[in-house]
């Protein structure tokens, strides 16, 4: 069940604003809906599949690659998207979930904020990267760079193992305009006013930031096993 407080947070992004009804983004039995992005050199690889009814990345033992992204072939403006992640202890690599980002073929680099998922460090898992070619930096926390320790975390976070009530964990991000929120297992992790960042010059040059498509990462060089599942979305009008 979501916190009362995480709910508070949800409902502030699409407060007044009326909703579709949710949809679902994987039918539990193939990667309709979605394609995989990658440079040239990667893109014969099996990365991306479906597993025991998830998606699935798998590329343990296999670290000879750059990004490589499952892409939603629909885009999105405002909206809220929840689903269910599995990391494992075997796994030590970072993945995410993009929104309103957009894959450049010909640069080979996906542009976009992204919620940051790292089960080795999983009190980073909620908060915000802009993966955008001219920004790759913490959002929320604002930070220079790619860098960050744990003290510039949540206060407050719950991450269950593959071994914990079958690892599965729930997260949420809602966008409304230029507010993001991110909710993992019921505890708000971000609520980020993106005005002025998401928004700003490249982001607009680029064609995201305030829309654009779902994407999940598998990260440069990582040996990374990870499942997503009970992926939906509803539109804020």
């Amino acid at each position: 069940m979501i916190s009362a407080l995480a709910a508070l947070a949800l409902s502030a992004v699409a407060a007044s604003t009326p909703a579709s009804e949710w949809h679902s983004l994987f039918d539990g039995k193939t990667l309709a809906g979605w394609h995989v992005e990658s440079l040239p050199r990667d893109r014969g690889k099996d990365f991306w599949q479906v597993r025991t009814g998830a998606i699935t990345c798998d590329s343990l033992g296999q670290p000879d690659h750059d990004y490589v992204w499952l892409v939603s072939d629909g885009e999105y403006g405002d909206f809220e998207l929840r689903l269910q992640v599995r990391g494992f202890p075997r796994s030590h690599g970072n993945s995410g979930i993009q929104f309103r980002s957009r894959y450049d073929r010909d640069a080979g680099w996906l542009d976009g904020p992204q919620v940051d998922v790292h089960p080795p460090a999983a009190w980073r898992t909620g908060l915000l990267y802009d993966e955008t070619r001219e920004a790759k930096r913490w959002i929320f926390p604002s930070l220079p760079d790619w860098r960050i320790e744990a003290g510039q975390g949540p206060r407050e976070w719950l991450w269950r193992q593959a071994g914990e009530g079958g690892g599965w964990n729930e997260i949420r991000v809602a966008c409304r305009g230029m507010h993001v929120t991110t909710v993992v297992n019921g505890i708000t992790i971000a609520d980020f006013d993106g005005t002025g960042v998401l928004d700003d010059e490249a982001h607009r040059r680029h064609g995201v930031g305030t829309r654009g498509h779902f994407a999940f990462q598998l990260h440069k060089d990582d040996e990374l096993l990870i499942q997503f599942r009970d992926v939906r979305v509803r539109v804020l009008d």
